[in-house]
């Protein structure tokens, strides 16, 4: 049994904590700041707090900031089903109503980036744009894991989530498995810190986390074959007319740089990709620094449009 309470996910900061009711579950978001809305959405094995650097930029930048645990993480309930991407969009656009907004820009990073993508083409009324750090679009990164022996070795984790029980086990057993899968997708010899890899290993002990968070991943390897599947793959063939940014790092050990390339012709409303040199998967937090620059320049384009 885990010594480890929902209160290690609940840090301190410049910004507030709160649970919002939406989509028939319970949400734990952090907010800060005024204006525009811009939700976060983190990746795995993370929640919330992997913007914490950029949580005070962009609020300091002008906007309304809301990072929110994805359904099975942090503080948010882990309800035992709802791991397919459209409830998992349903969710982020239940949590953009709630907060009172009509539109938000949804930035996501990994599976948070796999979500933002499909936004425009699952929700597009409360879509205002999106960005994607770490995430090529979805159909892209699906061709890739399909045709790259390259991604597919890649993809090794992916095909290890897929057993039943031994994942769990494996990710409550310790810091061990973070902090080896971190190590591998960073692009950094020294990332992540001792405090941060114990950190998130931590937050995948809280119950029915490590499962949660598996299930996001059988869900994406079993549906292929699927009706379930095969709606997605219809509903994100759609062209996205919203303001887009791709953000890639070129050290990426997960979705590696030559998988992330072909968004673009998914997309007939604006365009961006940066390719960030030395920095891996984790993007928000190896290179906070461009991460934030990035991301408020790219934002003041998308309020004046």
């Amino acid at each position: 049994m885990s010594s480890v309470d929902v209160s290690r996910v609940m840090l301190d900061g410049p910004w507030e904590h709160r649970l919002v009711a939406a989509n028939g579950a319970r949400f734990h978001l952090v907010e800060a700041g005024e204006g525009p809305l811009v939700v976060l959405l983190h990746g795995f094995p993370e929640f919330w707090w992997a913007w914490r650097e950029q949580i005070p930029a962009l609020a300091a930048a002008g906007y309304r900031v809301a990072a929110m645990d994805l359904r099975g993480y942090g503080a948010s309930d882990k309800p035992p089903q709802g791991y397919d991407t459209f409830t998992l969009a349903a969710d982020v656009a239940a949590v953009i109503r709630c907060l009172g907004v009509r539109r938000a820009t949804v930035v996501g990073h990994g599976w948070g980036g796999w979500i933002a993508w499909s936004m425009p083409s699952m929700q597009p009324d409360v879509t205002q744009a999106v960005a994607s750090l770490g995430m090529p679009h979805p159909m892209v990164m699906r061709q890739a894991s399909a045709r790259s022996m390259r991604q597919v070795r890649a993809n090794a984790y992916l095909l290890a989530l897929q057993r039943p029980f031994v994942p769990e086990r494996q990710m409550v057993a310790g810091p061990r498995y973070v902090r080896r899968l971190m190590s591998a997708w960073s692009g950094r010899p020294s990332w992540p810190p001792g405090e941060v890899s114990e950190l998130y290993a931590d937050a995948l002990t809280l119950p029915f986390v490590a499962h949660s968070a598996a299930e996001y991943y059988r869900w994406v390897a079993r549906s292929v074959l699927r009706s379930d599947g095969r709606r997605f793959v219809s509903r994100l063939s759609q062209p996205i007319e919203v303001p887009v940014l791709h953000v890639h790092g070129d050290a990426d050990g997960c979705v590696l740089p030559s998988s992330s390339t072909g968004s673009r012709e998914w997309c007939t409303g604006s365009y961006e990709e940066v390719t960030l040199p030395g920095v891996g998967h984790f993007i928000p937090e190896e290179a906070p620094a461009e991460t934030n620059a990035l991301l408020t320049r790219w934002l003041g384009t998308v309020s004046a449009a």
